[in-house]
């Protein structure tokens, strides 16, 4: 188990050995030709996460890495699309050097529009995030952040989603150096499971204090929710809505134990909803 600063230096190894095995192209590289990586997520264009991100892969030359994000904060959206209104595009600058583009739009509004609308090749890899709190368990449902991912596997993108445990701006400098591993790893491989993405959550916690990294299933988790009543001054009655995690026999392997644990989670998932385990129940129900 990789412990301290080995956790970026050894990822792939751990990574390989556990999810993707036998899966390595032994003659893939970039021949020369940049990557073109896609960087969005849900908290929107100006969110420190997808700057630090942006950052990342700009260092290194083998990635032409393009922005196509939110113009506005679009957290737990889930995967709503704009279908009624027209979807505004603007370009952006990060100290005067085009980066990008911002959308009046939700984040699987955003992968739609780059990948079908804007870019005129199909990226190598799209990275959703770094988002600004966890998504594990049923969070998953309402993330904008894996949804935009998820978006992403529909046009046979290779996707990750990457969230960090705070909901506070913090220091994502680690979590944006694995993100960029990860988009390493994964872009060396033959190809990835057939609509499947990474949903990686990385604890908020010294890269020293980081105890590795756990392949693992999303939990039974969900966050138990509080509405707040207030009365606003002509009267009226509004709500705020808070809430806290519930825990339901969470174990070892999930989602929100690795995290709990300080370990990266980093979780195989897919759209495909189908419930597998009972198909056949339904079928001695309702098939003649």
């Amino acid at each position: 188990m990789l412990t301290g600063k080995t956790v970026i230096t050894n990822i792939a190894d751990e990574v390989e050995e556990k999810l993707l095995k036998g899966k390595l192209c032994k003659c893939s590289s970039t021949g020369g030709q940049q990557k073109i990586v896609l960087l969005t997520n849900d908290d929107g264009i100006e969110a420190l996460g997808l700057k630090t991100l942006y950052a990342a892969f700009c260092k290194d030359k083998k990635y032409d890495v393009r922005i196509v994000a939110p113009d506005r904060e679009r957290s737990a959206v889930g995967h709503a699309i704009t279908v009624f209104d027209p979807i505004s595009v603007k370009k952006e600058y990060i100290d005067g050097i085009f980066c990008g583009y911002s959308v009046d739009g939700t984040p699987a509004d955003c992968v739609k529009l780059a990948i079908t609308a804007i870019f005129e090749k199909k990226p190598d890899i799209l990275i959703s995030g770094i988002n600004r709190g966890a998504n594990v368990g049923e969070n998953i449902i309402y993330s904008g952040t894996v949804s935009a991912a998820t978006e992403g596997t529909i046009y046979n993108v290779h996707s990750i989603a990457v969230s960090l445990d705070s909901f506070r701006d913090t220091d994502y400098s680690f979590a944006a150096k694995f993100a960029k591993k990860m988009a390493d790893l994964v872009l060396g491989l033959e190809s990835l499971p057939a609509r499947t993405l990474l949903n990686i959550n990385i604890p908020d916690a010294e890269e020293k204090d980081i105890k590795g990294v756990k392949i693992t299933h999303q939990g039974n988790v969900k966050f138990r929710d509080i509405f707040i009543k207030r009365v606003d001054p002509r009267g009226r009655e509004y709500y705020w809505m808070d809430g806290e995690y519930e825990v339901s026999n969470s174990d070892k392997d999930s989602d929100f134990s690795a995290l709990r644990d300080n370990f990266i989670s980093v979780t195989p998932i897919q759209h495909d909803m189908t419930d597998y385990r009972h198909i056949e129940y339904f079928r001695g129900l309702l098939e003649v």
